[in-house]
């Protein structure tokens, strides 16, 4: 399989949650503001049947104990694990949707795949340009060469080269982390550790959930002795370990700053807590 071409079962949730068909309009209803999710696939023995939606169970608001199998819409769109992601997000472009139920051969529900998995997918799509523009950029500046790799790192080894994070945005990375995007850090390998150039934030908020792993884009460089400067501003700013880094408190993060400029604070802050209470609970 080309690398630039990634796959349906690679992004999509497996645990997925269901509406069954013989459940009423007022329980799927029910369901749905429970959750986080603006409709549910209609599954029944594990075969999927349908896909019923917030917007659509309105429409018979006025039947609350009619049972779903009676007024959802026959069949839906979906997908199977070797489609492409490409081809996903076609369909979901098209069709105006949020969410693309996955099927086997079957036709047995084993996967969902969503607008914020190919987001995930294409953030990650991305990586590897990044990656081969600081390779350079360092080469270039210390007078070495790199070699790329790609392992798990132990958290207890890497050694930041940034002093602050924001709190906001460590909540939010702890949350994408829940959800399953693992973006890999990208660091240069040292004799006593790894040196973060990429990622901060996404470290320190595996370290808080107890992380004890974590995937990175390991760049290794032919001379162990050279002292690169990323290392030299560590040791000039004290930082030899995660526990370093001070963590701001009631301060956005430039990113979340832009972002909720147009929101009360108030709200903002609202935001913020769901994020604490979703990776609490």
């Amino acid at each position: 399989m080309p690398e630039d071409k990634p796959l349906v079962g690679e992004y999509m949730v497996r645990n997925v949650q269901t509406v069954d068909p013989n459940m009423t309009v007022k329980q799927a209803i029910d369901q749905i503001t429970r959750s986080e999710f603006h409709g549910f696939p209609v599954a029944e023995n594990g075969y999927l049947l349908g896909f019923v939606t917030a917007k659509e169970l309105l429409r018979f608001i006025d039947q609350p104990n009619a049972k779903i199998r009676n007024v959802m819409k026959k069949g839906t769109f979906c997908a199977i694990p070797s489609m492409t992601i490409s081809d996903a997000t076609r369909i979901l472009f098209r069709y105006g949707l949020r969410n693309l139920p996955v099927i086997d051969e079957d036709r047995k529900l084993i996967g969902i795949i969503s607008n914020l998995d190919i987001v995930r997918s294409q953030i990650e799509k991305s990586r590897p340009n990044k990656v081969m523009t600081v390779k350079s950029f360092l080469e270039r500046q210390n007078g070495i060469k790199l070699k790329v790799v790609n392992k798990d790192i132990e958290v207890d080894r890497i050694i930041p080269t940034q002093k602050e994070v924001y709190m906001d945005e460590l909540v939010g990375r702890q949350y994408e982390l829940k959800r399953g995007m693992i973006e890999p850090l990208i660091v240069v390998e040292r004799r006593n550790g790894y040196i973060v150039v990429d990622g901060h934030h996404r470290i320190l908020a595996a370290k808080k959930m107890g992380m004890k792993t974590y995937k990175a884009i390991v760049l290794v460089p032919n001379d162990y002795d050279t002292k690169l400067g990323l290392e030299k501003t560590a040791e000039r700013w004290g930082l030899r370990s995660l526990d370093d880094v001070n963590i701001i408190e009631g301060t956005k993060h430039p990113f979340m700053e832009v972002t909720t400029m147009l929101l009360p604070s108030e709200e903002t802050d609202a935001l913020t807590k769901k994020l604490i209470d979703r990776d609490v609970h």
